[in-house]
C-alpha cells in the first residue's frame, strides 16, 4: 500500500484548543460587555452592534471549526477552503472587538490578541494542508 496520509496533526489539535479557548473568549467577552453596560454609561445604540458582533462570530465559529475538521481528516481541500473563508470573516470580527467596540479593556486586548494569533497560525497550517491535499 503506497498511500500516505496528507491531513495535519498540528491543525487537528490546533482546531481543537481553538474551539475551547472560543468558548472561554466568548463568555468572557460577553461578560466583559455586561460589565462595561453597567460600569460604563454605555450609550444603548452602541451596545446592540457590539453584542451582535460577538453572536455573529460565534455563530461563524461553528461551521469554521466543522469544516476545518471535516476538510483536515478527509483531506478535502473544498472544505478546509471554506473554513479558510469564515476564518476572514472571524478575523474581520475580531478586528472590530480589538479596535472599534465601544469600549476596549486590556483583558478585551489581550483575548483578541491570542485570538487573532491562533487564527493567524491556523490559516498558515490550513494553506499548507491544502497545498498538500492539491500535490
Amino acid at each position: 500500500n503506497n498511500s500516505s496520509q496528507l491531513s495535519s496533526l498540528p491543525l487537528q489539535i490546533l482546531l481543537y484548543v481553538n474551539g475551547i479557548y472560543y468558548i472561554f473568549y466568548f463568555l468572557t467577552t460577553l461578560a466583559m460587555i455586561i460589565y462595561k453596560s453597567q460600569v460604563f454609561s454605555y450609550p444603548d445604540d452602541f451596545l446592540a452592534p457590539d453584542l451582535a458582533v460577538l453572536f455573529l462570530m460565534a455563530i461563524l465559529e461553528v461551521p469554521r471549526l466543522y469544516l476545518g475538521f471535516k476538510g483536515n481528516l478527509t483531506e478535502a481541500e473544498a472544505p478546509l477552503g471554506l473554513s479558510l473563508g469564515l476564518t476572514v470573516g472571524s478575523v474581520v470580527l475580531c478586528v472590530y472587538l480589538l479596535l472599534w467596540q465601544t469600549y476596549v479593556l486590556w483583558a478585551d486586548v489581550l483575548l483578541n490578541a491570542v485570538l487573532l494569533s491562533a487564527y493567524g497560525l491556523e490559516s498558515g497550517l490550513k494553506v499548507t494542508a491544502i497545498a498538500a491535499f492539491v500535490s
